[in-house]
């Protein structure tokens, strides 16, 4: 692992903001925040919602919800973009007065993603005026074009890129699709949601449906909006910085939705001092775990009740799901290491493969794409990892790295071999496919064809972006605690992580995985408690070994500040992300 230093973190003073220290404005600038005003935000400094293509025809579609008490069937997804859509688009619109409103979330097991002919077949036994999809639906033309047959009209809400055709739906609203000129083209499903019923909501005002002061406050829905941006990994552009940051304020104030905050209590986490990576780190993986292995409709009712102990109960199954999720995946993962050796070389060429695709006929499908990305993470590689579906189909997730736009790879890949991909869809760094079985590995080949033509060999370089060193009197408890809220911090917007040589004092192993460190700062008095998590314990084995003469272990890490909350003490700790062996003195 190589330790680079952003050009730009000098750590020095470079203008005069208030209130933030020096530490702090290099490292907001090396993230693009010229300004301190691109810091704060209120609501009104949202992007409008006016520049979002097909918007206005959405709203129009859906007004007779309100107004004539149309029935409408929400389309979700089964991830957590996908609930947070279904559950903000159901809780405004009843807000608004809707009355019939009620929600199909496809069984990945029984229907595959998104609207598909036989899922318009389960929504007509409900007799719905309206389809309205959320996080999903731009791919959906065999399905929107079964819905019209059947008399149903169909609003698209999505932000997965579209493909050359788009279906033939009432109204289609996607800032990523062509000659749409909103600006944050990093929208998740469930912010696209959102700005449809402020959109909706606006126009009922305007028609005199609503009155201005009664009207619901559509930013009682923003825990859920921020949940999805965090979960969905989208990139922290302005826009979905502010959503995370008025979602994050409203749940540390106590409000927020009860399935949210019950989610936090079973993560043990206090809604006083969430942080954005709770949502990634503790929420996120617990709904996700509904659509994974059962069915997201757990993970749905757990955002849509507001019975604290209904919320509750919902919450410690999504905890269970998630802890059975791991076993899965742990034993995946296993399979999958010992497949690897296999592809460290191609044929003649005896070069190491760019593009890992790997395929276990027994691998749960519902955990394919986080088995990609722990495999990923530790390969510095595009990874697809797939099962078999049926016999003749396999299903794959993919997962990619910085200098691989995953999709535009698929793409490729259908162009120069039709027939092999029977569909896809996804986004930059996340993709899922369906194969013809017959031509696993012409498949299998073809990716790893194409990483090679679009990766150099810089971006196959595992690094670590460093934010400089810090020195005695910048290794604080108050620097940690300014960089745990000043955020948030997220894709494209990462947290600060911080290099230094630093001495051994103490350490010992936690859980058989966790490494406690007791560090201290060469020339200085000033020792540090730190922690590891899931440590490589035998190469840290094997430095001990090398120093067991009595020498003194000096290591180079690259570390996070982090508060420890402890029986009610705040302290600071390092969180290793990085380890090394640095130099060994008397």
């Amino acid at each position: 692992m190589q330790i680079v230093h952003r050009p730009t973190s000098a750590l020095s003073s470079v203008s005069n903001w208030p209130d933030i220290p020096a530490v702090l404005q290099s490292i907001y600038q090396s993230r693009g925040i010229q300004d301190p005003q691109q810091l704060t935000g209120e609501l009104k400094d949202l992007l409008p919602f006016n520049n979002l293509l097909g918007i206005d025809a959405a709203v129009a579609a859906l007004i007779p919800v309100i107004t004539e008490k149309k029935r409408l069937i929400v389309v979700g997804d089964f991830d957590v973009d996908g609930a947070t859509s279904t559950a903000v688009v159901i809780r405004a619109l009843k807000l608004m007065g809707a009355e019939h409103v009620d929600y199909l979330v496809p069984n990945r097991f029984d229907f595959g993603y998104g609207l598909t002919p036989p899922l318009v077949e389960v929504a007509r036994q409900s007799q719905p005026d309206i389809l309205l999809t959320v996080d999903n639906g731009i791919a959906a033309i065999d399905g929107v074009k079964a819905a019209n047959d059947a008399g149903i009209q169909v609003v698209v809400t999505d932000h997965h890129l579209p493909g050359d055709a788009l279906p033939d739906a009432v109204a289609i609203v996607n800032p990523n699709q062509p000659g749409c000129l909103f600006a944050s083209k990093a929208a998740c499903g469930c912010t696209v949601a959102f700005y449809v019923m402020l959109a909706l909501r606006r126009a009922l005002i305007d028609q005199g449906v609503l009155e201005a002061k009664a009207a619901p406050n559509m930013g009682q829905l923003l825990d859920l909006v921020a949940l999805a941006t965090v979960a969905d990994v989208v990139p922290l552009d302005r826009n979905n910085r502010l959503l995370v940051a008025q979602g994050l304020k409203r749940l540390r104030a106590g409000h927020g939705q009860v399935g949210v905050r019950a989610l936090l209590q079973v993560a043990k986490r206090e809604a006083a001092t969430i942080v954005g990576s709770d949502f990634g780190f503790a929420i996120g993986p617990r709904l996700n775990a509904a659509g994974r292995l059962d069915d997201m409709s757990i993970g749905i009712e757990c955002l849509l009740t507001d019975n604290a102990n209904i919320a509750i109960d919902y919450a410690q199954q999504l905890d269970q799901l998630n802890r059975s999720r791991r076993d899965i995946e742990q034993s995946m993962q296993q399979q999958a290491m010992t497949m690897l050796p296999d592809l460290t070389q191609v044929s003649t060429e005896q070069a190491q493969v760019v593009g890992v695709a790997l395929l276990g006929e027994d691998w749960h499908p519902g955990v394919l794409g986080i088995l990609a990305s722990r495999i990923k993470e530790q390969l510095h590689r595009p990874v697809i990892t797939c099962a078999i579906d049926s016999e003749t189909e396999i299903k794959g997730s993919a997962r990619s790295i910085s200098g691989l736009h995953i999709r535009d790879a698929l793409d490729l890949i259908d162009k120069r071999n039709p027939g092999v991909l029977i569909k896809f869809g996804g986004h930059a760094m996340a993709a899922g496919m369906t194969i013809a079985r017959e031509h696993w590995h012409r498949f299998q080949s073809a990716f790893d064809q194409v990483c090679r033509e679009l990766i150099n060999d810089e971006d196959l370089q595992p690094r670590l972006l460093s934010d400089g060193q810090l020195n005695q009197q910048q290794l604080t408890l108050q620097l940690a605690e300014q960089i745990r809220y000043g955020g948030p911090w997220g894709q494209e917007f990462p947290e600060p992580l911080f290099d230094g040589k630093f001495e051994v004092r103490q350490h010992r192993v936690l859980a058989d995985k966790h490494l406690k460190l007791t560090l201290k700062l060469p020339d200085s008095p000033l020792e540090l408690d730190a922690i590891w998590f899931n440590a490589d314990l035998e190469q840290w084995q094997g430095w001990q070994a090398v120093t067991a003469s009595g020498l003194l272990m000096q290591v180079h890490c690259a570390y996070q500040l982090d508060v420890n909350y402890f029986r009610g003490r705040q302290s600071l700790q390092l969180m290793i992300r990085h380890l090394e062996i640095a130099s060994e003195s008397a």
